[in-house]
């Protein structure tokens, strides 16, 4: 229960049900000197969450996480970054800190399940647990999920996955949530302010200043530090306006601290190439297939061929793909279910001749 009005209407509809529930709390991350703190992890998300608990009459525990989170969430950030990729922290979290975590502590709460706010949706086949899109897919968060095991997907229940997320906050009302109406957090629980080169830097001491360049390799200005830079940035780059025509970042070379700047169409392309990869159903499949993949969670799934690999998969998609982006996940879906996903790596083929997606 992070304190926001997703779980705490999750705890409230099952409580209504007759379920025998626990609310567990995770104590991830402080403010302390320049690092502050988003919703989810302050103090008063934590007394949010306890509220709500009192309101429903179960018990409410916090458990300290916060160097588990700095091991399996932050330090990797900090190493993406300084690697010229963009992390997606949230699938990370919710692998290790958050839900299989949870999954395997719930036996010491003589708990049979785990329930969250997610939207998501799960289903049985057998004895394999599929894992589906949430009925609203503005709000559907199965993109951080393709992670989970099957042991940990079996014991998942997501109350709101049905539901939209007005519904969500109809029904917060209608039960008595004290936080039905509270703002939902859309930034990095850990770097609120959105400013990943200052927090970079104050966790790391410092970071090292490079140089703008074209495709061809021609210095056009300098920057001060890699960190923060992402695939398909255009504002922020400190490069001056006018009316010179908008460049865009298309490739960051950490190693000679560079930043590759071009136009708009030299972002598409038509594959990519994915390591760590984790398969739902906990095989890789036997040959290529055909699928739609989301390559960042407000992307819509675009048709692909799915070729699966020793480390991962290729992707081919049907049209060129925009900003496809070094340490992102791209999550692969057939309809609604998750097949799987994975990291994408720096491997891509441009597509400029062709429209963007």
């Amino acid at each position: 229960m992070s304190g926001g009005v997703d779980s705490s209407v999750a705890a409230a509809l099952l409580h209504e049900q007759g379920h025998d529930l626990i609310g567990v709390t995770l104590h991830l991350w402080d403010a302390s000197g320049e690092e502050q703190v988003g919703r989810c992890c302050a103090p008063e998300d934590r007394d949010d969450a306890r509220r709500t608990c009192e309101a429903l009459g179960i018990p409410h525990y916090v458990l300290d996480e916060r160097e588990a989170f700095r091991r399996h969430v932050v330090d990797p950030f900090l190493d993406e970054y300084a690697a010229g990729r963009t992390p997606i922290p949230c699938v990370q979290c919710n692998r290790t800190v958050k839900l299989v975590h949870l999954a395997e502590l719930a036996g010491r709460f003589g708990a049979t399940h785990v329930a969250t706010g997610h939207y998501a949706r799960t289903t049985q086949d057998g004895a394999r647990t599929r894992l589906l899109r949430g009925v609203d897919h503005g709000k559907d968060q199965s993109y951080f999920l393709f992670g989970l095991p099957q042991h940990t997907l079996a014991r998942m229940i997501f109350p709101l996955g049905e539901r939209i997320k007005d519904e969500t906050r109809a029904e917060g009302r209608r039960l008595g949530v004290p936080n039905a109406d509270k703002p939902d957090s859309q930034e990095l629980c850990f770097v609120p302010d959105g400013d990943i080169r200052g927090f970079v830097s104050r966790q790391r001491g410092g970071t090292a200043p490079g140089t703008f360049v074209d495709e061809q390799g021609t210095r056009l200005g300098t920057h001060e530090g890699i960190e923060g830079f992402t695939v398909g940035q255009r504002k922020g780059l400190g490069m001056g306006g006018g009316s010179e025509k908008p460049r865009y970042v298309l490739r960051i070379l950490p190693d000679q601290r560079q930043v590759v700047l071009g136009d708009e169409a030299a972002l598409g392309s038509r594959s990519l190439v994915v390591t760590d990869a984790a398969w739902v159903a906990g095989a890789m499949p036997d040959g290529p297939f055909d699928a739609s993949v989301r390559v960042r969670y407000r992307h819509d799934p675009a048709p692909a061929r799915i070729t699966p690999t020793a480390a991962g998969f290729r992707a081919d998609f049907a049209s060129p793909q925009r900003a496809i982006t070094p340490g992102q996940a791209a999550v692969v879906y057939v309809g609604d279910e998750v097949v799987g996903g994975g990291f994408i790596t720096e491997e891509r083929v441009p597509a400029q001749q062709h429209a963007l997606v």
